[in-house]
């Protein structure tokens, strides 16, 4: 690969130190559709990062839209591996970029004044009236692809994509994302086509990432074995087939928050999650009303890595330190250092026999309004399923996955839950 800076100095670059095999249709494909599924670790977002900022030096007036459906997840996800592959390729004298958490969510290459810029889905408006002030706005990046839950609303992204280009240019949308559930649109519309010269369709996972070492493989191969399921689609990067959806009772809606809190009847509910390496920390942001069987889920935290240090100072951020947060009693230590960094309304759950089930079943009565920003729990919401035995006979326990904040959101009502049938104790 040859880059071309302003004094038209050669960059010679190899594609298979910085990139690694199994990326080499993906890299030089310039049909309308890029489409890659894929497990963690399939580097397909860092292939994905390099392969625009090359592009972006190569192509003379091209210009790059980046889009997550909530935009205030881009700047540590795609923002960050555009960066690292600004560092990557070694051209970082080249690039203005952010910073800081405050600068501009903007990325800009300084020899001809090409941009990257950067888009959620939470605020259409943005998205439709995208411009550029040099060249063409002829590439997308939707990264995270599987949050869209609506298909119109990448018909929507699709069309903006527009207009003719000069004959060196192409238009192009690179969509890249885990493939959690087989019912998601995106396998209808991209992967059960044949034979379409517009779409490139690919499967990715962590063996072809050979830049992993011993302990970053272990991971997989110890979930192959104690997670066989989510092996399938983290591991592999298969479709995940989703049986026995255990809350069918729920939909993304937007919602003013401020209007249902005014409502007499409603009450807030907070639960926390606890998790670490392997796991996210789940905090679950709801408003219940018991007398209209509804509740709305407007907020959520949902991290790897945090100690309890990181997760008081998410919730101070977020403005729910003042809130009761019902907490995991599993984790009795944390809850005590939780309390005293200033979580002073933190209180246990109160887990027993049969706890699980009859906390889905008062849950099961209620309508669920999700706001499309948490996307999270509309991810996991969609795919908490009833676990099988051996001969696919449903089970009255849940698969062990996609529970995180499901199990946030079951502590936080359960003081809410009343009568013999409810009882947590």
């Amino acid at each position: 690969m040859i880059l071309m800076n302003k004094v038209q100095t050669v960059l010679n670059v190899s594609l298979k130190k910085l990139v690694g095999k199994h990326y080499n249709r993906f890299w030089n494909f310039k049909g309308r559709y890029r489409v890659v599924k894929g497990s963690r670790a399939s580097k397909k977002s860092k292939t994905t990062a390099l392969n625009f900022i090359s592009r972006i030096m190569k192509y003379p007036e091209s210009n790059l839209l980046v889009v997550r459906k909530v935009e205030k997840t881009i700047r540590d996800s795609c923002c960050a591996d555009l960066i690292w592959a600004v560092y990557r390729l070694g051209v970082q004298d080249l690039w203005e970029f952010p910073t800081k958490p405050t600068s501009k969510l903007e990325m800009t290459y300084l020899p001809t004044g090409q941009k990257i810029l950067f888009r959620g889905l939470d605020n259409p408006l943005k998205v439709t009236s995208v411009s550029v002030e040099h060249g063409y706005l002829c590439w997308m990046w939707i990264e995270e692809a599987y949050e869209i839950m609506n298909e119109s609303d990448f018909d929507t992204l699709d069309e903006s994509i527009r207009g003719e280009v000069p004959e060196w240019l192409f238009k192009q949308i690179t969509l890249t994302f885990n493939p959690w559930n087989d019912k998601h649109w995106i396998k209808r519309r991209f992967f059960d086509v044949k034979d379409d010269k517009d779409i490139l369709a690919l499967t990715t996972n962590y063996l072809m990432n050979e830049f992993l070492d011993d302990a970053d493989k272990k991971v997989f191969e110890n979930m192959k074995v104690n997670n066989p399921r989510r092996y399938q689609v983290a591991g592999l990067g298969n479709w995940g087939i989703v049986e026995g959806v255990i809350y069918d009772n729920w939909e993304e809606k937007a919602f003013d928050i401020d209007k249902i809190r005014q409502l007499d009847s409603v009450k807030s509910c907070f639960g926390l999650d606890f998790g670490y390496t392997n796991d996210p920390t789940a905090l679950f942001c709801g408003l219940i009303d018991v007398k209209a069987k509804t509740i709305w889920v407007f907020d959520e935290l949902y991290k790897q890595g945090l100690s309890n240090e990181k997760i008081y100072d998410n919730i101070l951020a977020m403005g729910y330190s003042k809130e009761k947060v019902v907490a995991d009693c599993a984790e009795p230590k944390s809850i005590d250092r939780l309390r005293e960094l200033g979580l002073s309304r933190i209180t246990k759950s109160r887990k027993g026999k049969d706890s699980i089930k009859n906390g889905i079943d008062f849950i099961q009565d209620f309508h669920i309004i999700v706001h499309p920003s948490c996307v999270n729990f509309i991810t996991e919401i969609s795919n908490y399923s009833w676990d099988q035995d051996k001969f696919g006979k449903k089970l009255n326990v849940p698969v062990d996955d996609f529970n995180h904040l499901m199990d946030a959101m079951r502590y936080a009502l359960e003081n809410i839950a009343k009568g013999d049938s409810f009882s947590f104790d």
